[in-house]
C-alpha cells in the first residue's frame, strides 16, 4: 500500500476520514516514499495507520527526517503516564507521600543552602575587600526603616486584642489586675517575635525571592557568575546580614508596641495608671522572658532570608514561575518559623526559662 501526499495538520480531516479504510486494508508493508511533509499531527495519525510504533518497520522508503520525526513522536508518548483509575483512598496516599517527598527534598535544599551561606560569610569575615557595605545598608533600609510602621501598628493592636481578652476572662475571677502580667509575658516572650517574623516573612522574604527571581529569568545571575563574581557573596550575604540586623531591631520595636498598646487598654478599661501598669511591668515580669524572645530573632532572620533567597534561584525564567515561588517563599518562611518557635517554646519550658 503506497501513502502519498502531505501528512500534515492542514490534511488532518482528509487523513482522519481514511484512518479507518486504511487500517481494515491490513497492508503487510507501506511504500511511504511519496509522503511529503509530515509534522507532530501526521506522525500521529500514521502511527495509528501502522498500529503503533511496532508498525515502524512496515514503512518502507521513509525518509531520514520522517523516521527521526516518527521516533521522536514514538518517545514523547512513552514518557506521558496512563492514567490509573484508583479509588479515592490511595489516591490520598499517594498526595501525601508525594507531600512528604517534596516537604524532605525542601528541607535538604535549604540545608545546604544554608550551609553555602555560612560558608561564603565566613570567607567574607577574613576578606574586608570583599565587604559590600553600601549593598548591606539599602538592604537594611528596605527591611528595617521601612518596615517600623507596619510592625509597629499591628503589635500595638494586637496589644490592645489581648489585654481587652485578658480582662474579659479575668474579670470572672476577680483578678483583672494581672492583665498586666498577661501582656508583659506574651509579647516579651511570644507575641513580638513571632508577629514581626511572620511580617517580615510575607514582605521581606518575598522581595528577595520576587528580586531574584527576575534576575534569573533576566540571565543577570548568570552574567555575574561569567564576571567570575559569586551570586551567594553578591546578592544573598548582604540581604542575610541585613536581616540579621532588621529583624531583632524590629522586634525590640514590636515589643514596646504591644505593651503600649496593652497599656492604652489598662488605662482605658482597668484604670490603671500608666505608672502602675511600668512598675508592675518592671516588678513581676522577669527580664529572662525578654531575652527569650530576642534570641529567637536572629534564628528567624536567618532562616528568612536563605528561603526567600533560595527560592528565587529556583525560577525557571517565567513570570508565572515568579509568582510561584513567591508564593512557596512566603509559605514556606510562615511555616519554619512557626515551627521552630514551637520546638523554642518547649525547649525553654523543659530547662525552666
Amino acid at each position: 500500500m503506497a501513502l502519498q501526499g502531505d501528512w500534515t495538520l492542514e490534511c488532518l480531516s482528509e487523513r482522519l476520514a481514511r484512518v479507518d479504510e486504511l487500517k481494515r486494508a491490513a497492508a503487510q508493508g507501506f511504500d511511504a516514499s511519496g509522503i511529503g511533509r509530515l509534522d507532530t499531527a501526521g506522525a500521529i495519525i500514521l502511527l495509528d495507520v501502522i498500529g503503533g510504533d511496532g508498525g515502524i518497520g512496515k514503512l518502507h522508503g521513509l525518509q531520514p527526517r520522517h523516521d527521526e520525526l516518527l521516533r521522536k513522536v514514538v518517545a514523547a508518548n512513552a514518557r506521558v503516564p496512563e492514567e490509573k483509575h484508583e479509588n479515592a483512598f490511595l489516591d490520598l496516599l499517594a498526595r501525601i507521600g508525594e507531600s512528604t517527598t517534596t516537604i524532605w527534598r525542601n528541607a535538604v535544599r535549604l540545608t545546604a543552602f544554608a550551609g553555602q551561606v555560612l560558608e561564603a560569610m565566613a570567607r567574607i569575615v577574613v576578606t574586608p575587600r570583599r565587604w559590600r557595605p553600601t549593598a548591606l545598608a539599602a538592604q537594611i533600609e528596605q527591611t528595617g526603616f521601612t518596615a517600623v510602621p507596619i510592625v509597629s501598628l499591628l503589635t500595638f493592636l494586637v496589644g490592645c486584642v489581648v489585654a481587652f481578652l485578658g480582662a474579659r476572662v479575668l474579670r470572672d475571677f476577680g483578678a483583672t489586675v494581672y492583665t498586666v502580667e498577661l501582656i508583659g509575658y506574651a509579647f516579651l516572650r511570644e507575641f513580638g517575635v513571632l508577629l514581626t517574623a511572620i511580617l517580615v516573612a510575607g514582605r521581606s522574604g518575598s522581595a528577595f525571592t520576587a528580586a531574584l527571581g527576575s534576575m534569573k529569568s533576566r540571565e543577570e545571575i548568570d552574567a555575574i557568575r561569567t564576571l567570575g563574581l559569586s551570586p551567594i557573596e553578591v546578592l544573598v550575604v548582604p540581604r542575610v546580614l541585613a536581616l540579621l540586623i532588621s529583624l531583632p531591631v524590629l522586634t525590640f520595636i514590636g515589643m514596646m508596641a504591644g505593651l503600649v498598646g496593652g497599656c492604652v487598654v489598662c488605662i482605658w478599661v482597668l484604670d490603671v495608671s500608666p505608672v502602675m501598669y511600668i512598675t508592675r511591668i518592671y516588678e513581676m515580669v522577669p527580664v529572662q522572658h525578654f531575652w527569650v524572645g530576642i534570641s529567637k530573632a536572629p534564628l528567624f532572620a536567618f532562616l528568612i532570608a536563605c528561603i526567600g533567597c533560595l527560592e528565587g534561584f529556583k525560577v525557571s525564567g517565567s513570570a508565572e514561575s515568579v509568582g510561584q515561588h513567591t508564593t512557596s517563599s512566603v509559605v514556606q518562611s510562615i511555616f519554619v518559623v512557626i515551627l521552630i518557635d514551637a520546638f523554642a517554646a518547649i525547649f525553654f519550658m523543659e530547662i525552666d526559662v
